[in-house]
């Protein structure tokens, strides 16, 4: 029979697996932006291949395996790290976070109101 999780250890483990959108923009336009970055990728590398299909002219073996050195070889622009898939921040990580920069705002208020007075 399995163990019931008590709150605490819910919450526990809530903070341990549960992550975070950080980059800055909203969750629904990175979905929307990780499938575009993916379908540019692919666009490149074979836009790229078939030029050098192309570039081959008629059917010859050494043509060809030239060819397909040249597609192995050559590595296009997104393969380098141009763009890469981030993961999201542990909520443990978000949550302390905010709680500093909380932390930093209430201080920051405090001093601009002792100095005014």
């Amino acid at each position: 029979m399995a163990h019931r999780l008590s709150p605490q250890e819910k919450k526990a483990f809530s903070y341990a697996k549960d992550r975070r959108n950080c980059y800055g923009e909203n969750d629904k336009s990175s979905r929307k932006n990780i499938a575009r970055n993916k379908r540019i990728r692919n666009r490149v590398d074979r836009r790229r291949d078939s030029v050098l299909v192309e570039a081959t002219g008629p059917v010859d073996l050494a043509a060809a395996e030239k060819c397909e050195v040249g597609m192995l070889s050559t590595r296009s622009k997104w393969q380098t790290g141009c763009w890469r898939k981030m993961p999201d921040a542990p909520l443990r990580e978000m949550v302390a976070y905010k709680l500093r920069r909380r932390e930093n705002r209430v201080a920051m208020s405090a001093r601009a109101n002792a100095g005014a007075a």
